[in-house]
């Protein structure tokens, strides 16, 4: 039974017996059973875009174009929700239970999708339910994952690995550009669609078996008053990595924190925390989070429109495309990952999202000019992107490192949830400056206006950016229920 003691003071060194452990077969299971959640998301996304057009089929659902479009919009407004109930879920219920629950939650939400057996009113409400519920357990995923991926990283490695992580969205997007390329030719439309929506809830069930070998987070559990669980979980994971041949380093009990546990905080708390203490740090989580999602909205769900209306690119063989775009992303923080722990996060998060804001401007430039092609188009998005992939990862690092461990999940949360708002904007306002592309003058200046945007990220990084490379949490942003001075 669980044994939860608040308002008593306690000394706890769980932070520093993380930080001080080496790299190890336990640490890289994490990495695999928690990191699913972006690719999840990169594949449904894709998934849903590759198969619009079929649905519009009598021999499927026969949904208009506008329905097709609004059930894009549910899932997305079901991220929104589901990551502002989950995350305040995760933050008071713990990060297990959550990424075990938001794991459950989306294999019966995108399995439901394809049991859609007819195309009447009461079927199509059917699939815009489901969709909204896959959407809300992806959104419930980043407030629990982050967390607890950064929770338990030691701090060396921390930033690599969230940047990582966070890229395997485009990982996501290239599998289900494949799967739904092969199910759609090979098989008849009418069944591919269907499996195209099960390719998610498969690797789903694989990794809810992952997932349930994985112990709570022990600095959650110490915050919170659990105080016997937080010491089987951390004796649990010290084993874990012995028990793989590395040897444990010295504990410094210098690193001993005071803390004060309390049962849970809510989102008033979190307000508090946005706007009373580090105003700054949320002007900055802000901006981070609107410049790149703005940035991805408005380029990538107008990719293969551009493809078509100004390089005559048909719809067939735009999925390759498609393919380079997201390979460049993926590969961005994969790469330059080690970066961001070595050289720091100021330098490289100011660096990448200025770097790619000129790059565009740049590209934006030639494109107007008439001097490139289809093929130069997509190599010149390719590298922007692996610069702005690892800038935009790092906006998630950002946000979900810089504030206390209490909110941590709803801060992910509520900065995710405004970005998703902001970045709707630019497909919209980019749809319009494409039109019938007969005006490339006008989608110049739309290049420009991302370019300027992701400039602005570059610029606030500069002056508030936080140097939290190789620093504990705790360091990073004081516990809420911090209760002292360190050990003296």
């Amino acid at each position: 039974m669980s044994t939860q003691a608040t308002g008593q003071v306690v000394r706890s060194l769980i932070p520093a017996r993380l930080d001080r452990l080496p790299w190890s077969p336990f640490h890289t299971r994490i990495v695999l059973a928690l990191g699913v959640a972006w690719l999840l998301d990169g594949l449904e996304i894709t998934v849903a875009s590759a198969i619009a057009e079929t649905l519009t089929e009598p021999t499927t659902l026969g949904l208009s174009s506008a329905a097709v479009g609004l059930s894009a919009t549910i899932y997305l407004l079901g991220e929104v929700v589901g990551a502002l109930y989950f995350g305040r879920l995760s933050d008071r219920l713990g990060r297990r239970k959550l990424f075990m629950i938001t794991m459950a939650v989306y294999l019966g939400g995108s399995g439901l999708t394809a049991l859609t057996l007819g195309s009447g009113p009461g079927w199509i409400a059917f699939f815009f339910v489901t969709r909204f519920i896959a959407g809300m357990s992806i959104g419930g995923e980043y407030g629990a994952i982050n967390s607890a991926i950064d929770e338990l990283i030691p701090a060396r490695h921390r930033g690599r690995v969230d940047l990582a992580v966070n890229g395997t969205y485009w990982l996501g997007s290239v599998i289900g550009t494949l799967g739904t390329l092969i199910l759609l030719n090979v098989l008849d439309p009418s069944l591919g669609w269907r499996l195209g929506f099960l390719i998610g809830p498969v690797l789903a069930l694989f990794i809810l078996i992952l997932r349930r070998h994985l112990p709570e987070s022990p600095r959650w559990q110490i915050m919170h008053g659990y105080r016997d669980e937080a010491e089987k979980s951390i004796g649990f994971i010290e084993h874990e990595v012995k028990s793989s041949g590395r040897e444990l380093p010295e504990v410094d009990k210098s690193k001993e924190i005071e803390l004060r546990p309390e049962a849970g905080h809510g989102y008033v708390d979190l307000v508090r925390v946005l706007f009373k203490t580090y105003p700054r740090r949320s002007i900055l989580g802000a901006t981070l989070m609107i410049t790149q999602s703005f940035l991805y909205n408005s380029i990538f769900f107008t990719y293969t429109i551009v493809l078509g209306k100004f390089y005559n690119v048909p719809a067939s063989a735009t999925p390759w495309f498609l393919i380079a775009f997201a390979v460049g992303n993926f590969l961005g923080p994969l790469v330059l990952g080690h970066l961001f722990d070595t050289l720091g996060r100021r330098k490289m998060i100011s660096g990448s999202y200025l770097l790619s804001g000129v790059l565009l401007a740049i590209s934006a430039w030639a494109f107007n000019a008439g001097l490139l092609t289809a093929v130069t188009q997509t190599i010149a998005w390719c590298v922007i992107f692996f610069f702005a992939s690892a800038g935009a990862s790092a906006a998630y690092l950002t946000v979900s490192e810089i504030f206390p461990l209490e909110v941590r999940a709803m801060a992910i949360a509520v900065s995710f949830s405004i970005a998703q708002c902001f970045g709707a904007l630019g497909p919209v306002l980019y749809g319009w400056l494409i039109g019938d592309g007969s005006n490339p003058t006008m989608l110049f200046y739309g290049y420009l206006l991302a370019a300027g945007v992701m400039i602005v990220g570059g610029v606030v990084e500069v002056f508030l950016g936080i140097d939290a490379e190789n620093k504990a949490l705790e360091d990073v942003a004081e516990p809420l229920s911090f209760a002292g001075d360190r050990n003296s």
